[in-house]
């Protein structure tokens, strides 16, 4: 029976302390650890939807790759297909032509197997002459032209003569040719220069 005061005010203030800090720190570490957990559950659902749209990203630019390289290759290949279709008209021209000369000809058929010749050499040239205008090549003709080095292959100098300028092209030893406005072959030219004075 013998009661102490201040034996329950202490534990009571105990008790009163325990009871109202216990639980937020029960309440409080369970609580962070949920919404933490919740977290990385979240992050890694998000991290394994971005591995995924990688992967699919990845296998997708490597299918346009392959497709393009398939393209250019197929480009490569095929891409003078339409020009080889008309060079196979000129060479039924040519083969039409050299039939015309044979073992068997008479010497007195030559003038008309040379007339059918020149006929057909003429068709050949003037198809060919067309095959390249449709393809977009054509044949440059420098002469009177200044002399250009990205359009023309010097060979030699030559003097000046009546009517031809000095640094043109006077004459033209092969003929040079664009595709689509751009040189594929130089012209191989002479040019003209001052002639030199002797004293």
């Amino acid at each position: 029976g013998w009661l102490h005061p201040f034996s329950t005010a202490t534990q009571r203030t105990a008790g009163e302390d325990c009871n109202s800090e216990d639980p937020p720190d029960e309440l409080g570490p369970s609580l962070a650890e949920r919404a933490l957990k919740l977290k990385a559950v979240k992050l890694e659902k998000e991290v394994q939807d971005l591995t995924v749209r990688y992967q699919r990203a990845v296998a997708d630019s490597e299918n346009i790759r392959r497709r393009t390289q398939r393209c250019v290759e197929d480009a490569k290949i095929f891409g003078i297909q339409s020009f080889c279709k008309d060079l196979v008209e000129v060479a039924d021209i040519l083969e039409k032509t050299t039939e015309c000369i044979s073992e068997e000809t008479e010497p007195a058929d030559q003038k008309l197997t040379l007339e059918k010749i020149f006929r057909g050499l003429s068709l050949l040239e003037a198809k060919l002459k067309s095959v390249f205008a449709k393809h977009g090549l054509e044949k440059m003709t420098p002469i009177g032209d200044k002399y250009d080095p990205h359009e023309h292959e010097l060979i030699c100098h030559v003097p000046a003569g009546v009517g031809v300028q000095p640094g043109t092209v006077a004459f033209v030893r092969q003929d040079g040719y664009k595709l689509h406005g751009r040189t594929i072959r130089l012209a191989r030219v002479e040019v003209a220069v001052e002639s030199q004075r002797r004293l």
